[in-house]
């Protein structure tokens, strides 16, 4: 008799990965339920509700894998989380830019550090309860596809993944809508099955990164001038990483016309503010990129784009730069283009490839 694989899940305590956990288990396989440990203090978060790092997720996790019957863990990644995920939050909004903290996380940790983790327990898998799919082409190089449901598709935010990841990765929620998964969870007796979905940055519960950027770091977080394009003064601001490119909101501006943040500058510790037609562009550059149904991008190829996890795929042409960097240029403008931000790269519903947004063009 064939030996079950085993696999360790990721467990958020949200309705997606106790599914996925359920799922898992009815295929055949032997599943580990573990929750990643992230919180920074003891005392952090535990009254607070429903965001994938607290301590009541953990007892939710919990009464999941109990439920089901499977084994259940706390893995410690607390000084990771702080190095890769918080740590260049915090770095990258101070030098101007707007980064993607669930983007680094499922890089370094839950595909990385969680899959050799789960290696050395003898495990053949990491799961997840994303929405997205993987597979394998003729040429037997593993895919990332979209998920079934176009609203809940979370692609965006996993274009890093390698193919030795790729291999050793099982994402079952891909193949249902989230209407089907709550279903699910309700069918079999899950108190998850109607929580509410975390939209907030895991570690900042109140979800003011401006503040908790300011107490982690005071003495880098200074007034400033908005200005400009002309740098012509027009107020003060309380700091660059209260703002992001295309911000209306909270300026505390009143010039008798509609302005837009257009342009963050750290050198100078100025936001420039101007006119909504300013944050329309058609050129970026994009740094750290990866590539997955190929190694390398040889010559320009056409895809379609997006700037944000939100946004619409736009046509674009990609094209490579020195350094492996890639230029990319959409056929339209594209509204707020941000430094810091991921640009993913589909053709159909597969997953090219991605990047950080280095520089507008």
């Amino acid at each position: 008799m064939e030996k079950k694989k085993k696999v360790v899940i990721g467990m958020s305590g949200g309705v997606d990965s106790s599914v996925a956990a359920y799922l898992l288990k009815e295929q055949g396989y032997d599943v580990i339920g573990v929750t990643m440990q992230i919180w920074q203090e003891d005392n952090e978060y535990t009254e607070r509700e429903g965001g994938c790092c607290s301590l009541s997720a953990v007892d939710d996790a919990r009464r999941v894998a109990n439920k089901i019957g499977i084994p259940f863990y706390v893995m410690n990644f607390r000084d990771s989380f702080k190095e890769k995920v918080i740590d260049y939050f915090v770095q990258e909004y101070i030098d101007g830019k707007t980064p993607n903290p669930c983007i680094a996380c499922n890089k370094h940790l839950k595909f990385d550090e969680l899959l050799r983790k789960a290696q050395g327990i003898g495990a053949d898998y990491v799961a997840t309860g994303h929405y997205a799919k993987i597979e394998k082409n003729e040429d037997g190089r593993y895919l990332l596809i979209r998920s079934d449901d176009d609203r809940k598709d979370q692609t965006y935010a996993l274009y890093n993944f390698t193919q030795e990841q790729l291999a050793h990765t099982l994402m079952p929620c891909g193949e249902y809508t989230k209407d089907r998964i709550r279903e699910i969870a309700k069918e079999i007796g899950l108190a998850v099955h109607n929580k509410k979905d975390s939209e907030e940055i895991c570690f900042i519960p109140d979800n003011n990164h401006g503040r908790y950027i300011s107490e982690a770091r005071p003495l880098e977080v200074v007034p400033g001038n908005f200005v400009d394009k002309n740098g012509n003064v027009l107020g003060k601001h309380k700091g660059i990483v209260y703002y992001t490119i295309g911000q209306r909101k909270g300026l505390g501006l009143a010039l008798g016309r509609p302005v837009f943040v257009t342009d963050i500058n750290p050198r100078t510790n100025e936001v420039v503010i101007g006119p909504e037609e300013d944050i329309f562009k058609t050129d970026l550059v994009a740094k750290d990129v990866n590539f997955i149904p190929f190694d390398k991008l040889e010559e320009p190829i056409t895809v379609e784009a997006k700037v944000r996890y939100s946004g619409r795929p736009a046509e674009a042409i990609i094209s490579p730069l020195k350094d492996g960097k890639v230029k990319v240029s959409f056929k339209e403008k594209q509204r707020a283009i941000t430094k810091g931000q991921s640009v993913v790269f589909y053709q159909g519903n597969v997953v090219v490839g991605g990047g950080i947004i280095a520089g507008i063009i």
